[in-house]
């Protein structure tokens, strides 16, 4: 078992010689790999080496949830060993993917299981998504003009590029489907005059975003209601969707863009935020099972095909791969800041959960197959997109103000 470990991690060192690390095991012993170790990974018991070589990331996930996986030092680092030898492909054991299928196929994002699915990552709490979200409780991914800008300039920064890419204007009627503690929205009724509606699953989403709306005297325009996007009624001038589509799965997403479609008004403005690949690839089952149950991400082609199966036409697609990154950076920060109050509050293994989660996304970014593409395509054909792109960088962003979390 031994060896086999040390083989894994020769073939990491292979794939980045300048990397330096270090594996020890559950006797002592130590394998060491460079001069200057950046992080060691330590196996508690043979049970960990076992999970790990049968289940790869699955069994790796759920070993260093419960302690019998340490990792101290460079977490980035191992992620980014890991993708470079394909090591989150790896396959698992007979038993484990009879009982992935299982919880996939219990998982799927039906009427009823969306909500069941939606209420396991998002109902734990808003005062835990606050503490590393910061104040604007934006969870999808921010635009960075400059790699130094804070995480709340950041996330102002994409409502904004949003808001510009739809060419919002005064008294448009917009939806937002999937729409979170209702940023965006917000966003849009006090710098562009909209009236709209935004749609979630997660009662806890609704009873802040209807607090806060209400504290902003807004709630004449907007609204956020308790709804599947699949149960919105009305035709709108202008429909997005921003960090939702990674949530359906892959069986629904065709169903998605037709419901767009529906909604849109002829010649209306949409735009899908979210995370992607380049090709279509599995659900990863330790995600699937503990952090985005029934998810599955799309591939850019599916995403493509959503909107011209439907008769819309694509206006322009932007890759922010690498905002993303930057984007958990901020969040890894803020949850290292406050993991003492998570811990008191839920308990370790969460802690570990979440913190595994953060990080390994971050990776996935930088060195890994995941991409976040923004899709902006009209219901049929229309002018109201400019020539070029020059409208959406012709002046700063607004300065992000804060709100007053309410009570």
């Amino acid at each position: 078992m031994k060896n086999a470990l040390k083989d894994i991690a020769n073939a990491m060192h292979a794939a980045v010689p300048e990397a330096s690390f270090a594996v020890r095991f559950w006797d002592g012993e130590v394998h060491t790999i460079g001069t200057a170790p950046a992080f060691t990974l330590s196996f508690r018991d043979k049970a960990a080496a076992s999970a790990v070589i049968a289940d790869g990331f699955l069994g790796f996930g759920e070993s260093y949830m419960t302690g019998a996986i340490e990792v101290d030092g460079d977490m980035q680092l191992l992620f980014r060993l890991g993708f470079a030898v394909g090591y989150t492909d790896h396959s698992m054991s007979l038993k484990s993917k009879i009982r992935i299928l299982i919880l996939h196929i219990l998982k799927q994002n039906t009427l009823t299981g969306a909500r069941k699915n939606i209420a396991h990552h998002y109902d734990v709490g808003n005062e835990f998504y606050r503490r590393f979200l910061g104040p604007t409780m934006a969870y999808t991914c921010a635009y960075y003009d400059r790699p130094d800008r804070t995480l709340e300039e950041a996330q102002t920064a994409k409502l904004e590029l949003v808001a510009r890419k739809l060419r919002l204007q005064p008294g448009d009627h917009i939806a937002e489907l999937g729409c979170g503690w209702g940023g965006f929205l917000i966003h849009a009724a006090q710098h562009y005059g909209i009236t709209g509606v935004g749609v979630t699953l997660s009662k806890e989403q609704v009873d802040y975003a209807t607090q806060r709306i209400a504290a902003l005297g807004l709630q004449d325009r907007i609204r956020v209601e308790l709804k599947d996007y699949r149960e919105l009624e009305g035709t709108y001038d202008k429909v997005a969707s921003i960090g939702m589509m990674e949530h359906v799965g892959i069986r629904f997403v065709p169903g998605c863009f037709k419901k767009i479609k529906a909604l849109l008004k002829p010649r209306g403005i949409g735009l899908v935020h979210t995370i992607g690949n380049d090709v279509l690839r599995n659900a990863d089952p330790w995600f699937d099972r503990y952090i985005f149950p029934g998810g599955q991400v799309p591939p850019l082609s599916m995403l493509i095909d959503g909107v011209c199966d439907n008769g819309m036409n694509v206006v322009d697609v932007e890759n922010l791969r690498l905002h993303y990154e930057l984007t958990l950076f901020h969040w890894i920060e803020n949850f290292r800041a406050n993991e003492d109050w998570i811990r008191a509050t839920y308990d370790d293994v969460f802690l570990r959960m979440y913190r595994l989660y953060l990080e390994v996304c971050a990776s996935s970014f930088r060195y890994g197959d995941n991409r976040l593409f923004q899709v902006l395509f009209t219901n049929g054909l229309s002018d109201l997109v400019p020539l070029t792109r020059s409208d959406l960088y012709t002046a700063p962003a607004p300065v992000a103000s804060p709100e007053p979390v309410p009570a």
